[in-house]
């Protein structure tokens, strides 16, 4: 796994883990407004541009990324915040270390499996990858995506890196994840964030966590569809993060 650092010399360390078909990119604008107060790390989820090797499971990115928190910072850090399947890999990361961080800060992170969706996976990216590399195509599906324009090069770049193999098995694993039993042992002070425009299974996935941590805080945001929070509005995102610090 690629790892990108930003503010080193602090102590205080936070981490941050883009969605699916994304990259780093996803919290560079929040690292570079929090790198004076904290030291922050921005993982490249397996299977992903930059990173180095495939996607194998949502289970093996949350035991990589602990590891490497137990090689870097002694077994845990101050905050760790994650979108959609960034946000399923923090989820399974509580679940398997219950003090692998002080606060957790979730987004839009599916918590329902959906098995025909799971099911639909393999024959709509079997059919379609190959306009993945077409330009106007890309533009289009971005708009969709609803994530602000500067960030088209990026998303262009990257997203035509991901192979097809490795886009299905992230697809597959977002579609397929269920809260562990272990979550609800989590010692983190957990915030769940998702946009009032985001689709029934996100809401759904919001109570089930509420159900499975019910010191969980839930918040929606006006306006937002997936993604929203941290993609669209950064410095709004960092400030979240200072708030439910208390810095």
């Amino acid at each position: 796994m690629t790892f990108y650092e930003f503010g080193e010399l602090n102590e205080k360390t936070l981490l941050f883990l883009h969605g699916g078909g994304l990259s780093w990119w996803n919290f560079r604008e929040e690292a570079q407004l929090l790198q004076k107060e904290y030291r922050v790390i921005l993982p490249v989820i397996d299977g992903h541009a930059g990173g180095d090797r495939p996607f194998t499971s949502i289970e093996d990115n949350a035991a990589e990324i602990i590891s490497f928190i137990d090689g870097r910072f002694g077994g845990s850090v101050l905050l760790i915040g994650g979108l959609s399947l960034g946000g399923q890999i923090l989820l399974e990361m509580l679940s398997q270390r219950k003090d692998i961080c002080s606060f957790a800060l979730v987004e839009s992170a599916a918590a329902v499996p959906s098995a025909l969706t799971n099911r639909l996976i393999g024959p709509a990216f079997g059919s379609s990858y190959a306009l993945i590399g077409n330009r106007s195509f890309a533009k289009t599906q971005f708009r969709s995506l609803h994530i602000r324009p500067e960030l088209f090069e990026d998303y262009y770049r990257d997203t035509r890196a991901i192979s097809k193999a490795d886009m299905i098995a992230f697809m597959k694993a977002t579609t397929a994840y269920s809260l562990k039993d272990t979550l609800s042992g989590a010692r983190a002070g957990i915030r769940y964030y998702y946009g009032e425009k985001e689709n029934r299974e996100i809401r759904r996935s919001a109570d089930a966590i509420r159900r499975k941590l019910p010191g969980c805080s839930v918040c929606c945001i006006p306006g937002l569809r997936h993604g929203g929070f941290s993609l669209n509005r950064p410095a709004e995102y960092a400030d979240a993060v200072r708030e439910m610090i208390g810095t």
